[in-house]
């Protein structure tokens, strides 16, 4: 096959556009991955937010900014990059749409770009619409350091990503993948504060969950809220995170 024959047949702009859309439909369709990813975030914000908004801590930020928030965001990127992403990517390879992608022009990594792209807009939709109720309904405040918190939840994204896409390449089955997302993202969760404040657990197992990404990205998050330099040992483990789980991923990922 020639070059300009094998151009030719590559996907153009419209095949992007029709696989991302199909992708979005198919996240629209599974209501509980739609609505656990944003909803949880909300609940636990409404919940916590009354108490915190009312009590500053520093630099005009309340326990809302610094604490809830973080937790919030990092939340919602967890639960779609460790559990909902994998579990789709596990279900389209027991199903054999991956091998017979394969022999198309279309091509399976066309459902991974697809799938990210689509993860990524839920994402953006959940943590804006978290920040908006935050502002508007208990009096939120905007981070002191804009441009950092912006690029941690860029790499919190990528490192919650990365370990999902080891989800995928390891589970057999659309079950097993939801299963240990679900008990990955639960343990790095409790680890990291998702259950209470680190300072509650023993100090061994507060490291960890701080060098561990769900409690790094909750951290590296809040010192941005504070305008307080982010520690190296957070955005470390966020990056270690992103490239690990992407080379494991890439080792072990089967298309059937």
């Amino acid at each position: 096959m020639t070059t300009a024959t094998a151009a030719a047949h590559r996907p153009g702009l419209h095949s992007w556009l029709t696989m991302i859309r199909c992708e979005a439909k198919m996240v629209v369709r599974d209501t509980a991955g739609l609505v656990v990813p944003i909803g949880l975030p909300l609940l636990i914000l409404v919940m916590n937010a009354s108490a915190a908004g009312d009590e500053e801590i520093t630099a005009g930020r309340t326990a809302l900014d610094l604490y809830i928030l973080p937790l919030v965001f990092t939340i919602v990127t967890a639960t779609i990059g460790i559990i909902n992403m994998p579990s789709f990517l596990a279900y389209y390879r027991r199903s054999g749409i991956l091998r017979r992608l394969a022999v198309t022009p279309a091509s399976p990594a066309m459902v991974l770009v697809a799938q990210v792209v689509v993860s990524l807009v839920q994402a953006i939709l959940g943590i804006g619409l978290a920040f908006a109720v935050a502002v508007l309904a208990f009096g939120a405040h905007p981070p002191v350091d804009v441009g950092s918190a912006v690029g941690i939840v860029v790499v919190s994204i990528a490192a919650m990503y990365a370990l999902g896409m080891v989800v995928a390449a390891l589970a057999p089955t659309p079950n097993s993948a939801v299963a240990i997302g679900l008990v990955g993202f639960f343990g790095l969760g409790a680890l990291g504060g998702l259950f209470g404040g680190r300072d509650s657990l023993p100090d061994p197992l507060a490291t960890l969950g701080e060098w561990l990404p769900f409690g790094a990205s909750v951290e590296a998050l809040s010192n941005a809220w504070a305008g307080q330099p982010v520690e190296a040992v957070h955005l470390l483990s966020l990056a270690v995170s992103a490239v690990l789980g992407a080379v494991i991923a890439a080792m072990f990922f089967r298309w059937d």
